[in-house]
């Protein structure tokens, strides 16, 4: 006697089993970051080349023009979201037990931020001058 799930289709087993939406959104936001990563990095190679041996004040008062500060910010922002995408994959990828994998997604979230954070404060504060 066949059993009421080998009657079936493929689709119908699988149906809730889990949404297969989300990692859409992370794929894109991946490659958005990954392109807007070589634009802004371009721009942050050419402000660094031009700052080459030139003394502190420059570089400071370079740093403190808003458009530089902002590209900046943009380039921080970008890659450290980039980042935490990235090592979220990798985590997900090879972290067997549930647990660890949650606490190391939860701890690569909080890395992402923090380092996020501290070099927009430091751009912030060269940008305003404290």
């Amino acid at each position: 006697m066949l059993s009421n799930s080998s009657m079936r289709t493929p689709l119908g087993r699988v149906r809730g089993l889990g949404s297969a939406k989300s990692g859409t959104g992370h794929f894109w936001l991946q490659r958005v970051t990954a392109v807007a990563n070589v634009i802004l990095t371009l721009a942050f190679l050419c402000i660094v080349i031009s700052l080459i041996g030139k003394p502190y004040a420059v570089a400071v008062a370079t740093l403190g023009k808003p458009y530089v500060a902002i590209l900046m910010l943009l380039f921080t922002v970008s890659g450290a979201v980039h980042m935490r995408l990235g090592m979220q994959v990798i985590i997900e990828d090879y972290v067997q037990h549930e647990v660890l994998k949650i606490l190391a997604v939860m701890a690569n979230t909080f890395f992402a931020i923090a380092v996020g954070a501290a070099c927009a404060f430091a751009l912030l504060k060269i940008s305003f001058g404290g």
